[in-house]
């Protein structure tokens, strides 16, 4: 009697076709990087009021093997209080990606748009518990949404493609 291939074993190809399914999964996610400063210590906790709060975003992606993908959020944070720093955060939130079978197309946003939806909860609660942990009332970062800001950068992006174009075209 002959044995049906299931796809069970690695190297096995997937019945019906299902190899060739397009797919995406977390395959790891981890901080690469995280600073936390309180330069002002002791003196700032005897400071009232609330401090002045600059959060900063960005998002890097390269691939890193066949059909793995890193995501890395980076956040920053700094807090003022009357001219003087209380705290600094930075953290670099990284994801491992694996994806298989996705169109070209598709990649990039779900690199810049999707994956950071992902990883931005566990980010979240690092900085919050830092800053926690530092002597501060934890910050809880507002959620974000990544696809329109992706959207955003990519309207921009074009629009001074085409303003590039146009300025070539009558020199």
């Amino acid at each position: 009697m002959a044995e049906q291939e299931t796809g069970a074993n690695p190297g096995e190809p997937l019945p019906n076709g299902a190899d060739t399914a397009p797919s995406v999964g977390v395959i790891s996610q981890y901080v690469k990087d995280l600073s936390f400063e309180n330069p002002s210590a002791p003196a700032i906790y005897s400071q009232q009021g609330q401090p002045q709060i600059d959060v900063q975003f960005n998002i890097g992606a390269n691939q890193v093997g066949d059909d793995v993908h890193e995501v890395v959020l980076k956040i920053e944070v700094k807090a003022e209080m009357e001219g003087q720093t209380a705290f600094l955060v930075d953290l670099s939130y990284g994801g491992l990606f694996a994806m298989r079978n996705i169109p070209e197309e598709h990649v990039q946003p779900f690199m810049l748009a999707e994956a950071p939806r992902i990883l931005f909860p566990f980010a979240r609660r690092i900085v919050a518990d830092a800053i926690r942990d530092g002597g501060f009332q934890p910050l809880l970062l507002e959620p974000i949404d990544f696809a329109s800001l992706y959207e955003q950068q990519l309207a921009a992006h074009q629009e001074q493609q085409g303003m590039a174009g146009t300025d070539m075209g009558q020199a």
